[in-house]
């Protein structure tokens, strides 16, 4: 039942590819998100309705039909994406639309006291919501994102199917070559798993240091 020392490290090659991918993917879902989110609360009816039809469509359509599209059917358009580029674009696209929900809400949960004082102090709406609200929201946003990037990196496995080498792949490639598939895949959920405890350390470090923050600049 015990694998051989030797195929830890075909596995470790394909954990820090999916560690790559989770991180450059989680990066973009969150600038998708805040832009996203954002515009969906603008003023301006096209920007407001441009940001609804990002966030729909991404979320009401398969990851990996997406992925599919971006790998397979752009090429028939005459644009062509190294396989890494289609699986940051595609799962941080995907991730990022459900992230935009978690901005607007955030931001919408800000008492509206917030942004009546900011004005007082004679703050542009944009001012006031890059110094006064978002700092704030930010705080509340972090355990929803922290489920995100769990989901995310879940998602990750899918880039197998676009020839790309991550941990599923090894380990679908060691099965193949020892018929080992208990040990194999009992490794690759521990790497998983230790992943998501990673990502996990990160953002409740994040939430701890910022909500200090918070209640500290409260205090005064």
């Amino acid at each position: 039942m015990f694998l051989p020392i030797e195929f830890y490290g075909n596995l470790l090659q394909g954990a820090l590819i999916t560690i790559q991918i989770t991180a450059m993917a989680g990066v973009l879902a969150f600038v998708c998100a805040l832009v996203a989110g954002l515009a969906r609360m603008s003023s301006w009816r096209p920007v407001r309705w441009t940001a609804v039809t990002y966030v729909e469509f991404f979320r009401g359509t398969s990851a990996l039909v997406q992925l599919f599209w971006l790998f397979y059917a752009l090429p028939l358009f005459g644009l062509s994406l190294s396989p890494m580029t289609v699986a940051v674009l595609g799962l941080g696209l995907h991730i990022g639309a459900y992230g935009a929900e978690v901005v607007r809400s955030a931001v919408l949960a800000i008492p509206r006291g917030q942004h009546e004082a900011a004005l007082a102090l004679n703050m542009s709406p944009a001012l006031a919501m890059r110094r006064v609200i978002l700092p704030q929201a930010v705080v509340a946003m972090l355990p929803p994102f922290n489920n995100l990037m769990i989901e995310l990196l879940k998602a990750t496995a899918l880039v197998s199917l676009i020839t790309i080498t991550d941990l599923t792949f090894q380990g679908q490639l060691l099965n193949t070559a020892t018929l080992k598939t208990a040990p194999i895949f009992m490794a690759v959920l521990v790497f998983y798993f230790l992943i998501a405890l990673g990502i996990t350390s990160v953002f409740r470090t994040l939430e701890r240091r910022l909500s200090v923050g918070r209640l500290k600049g409260m205090a005064r």
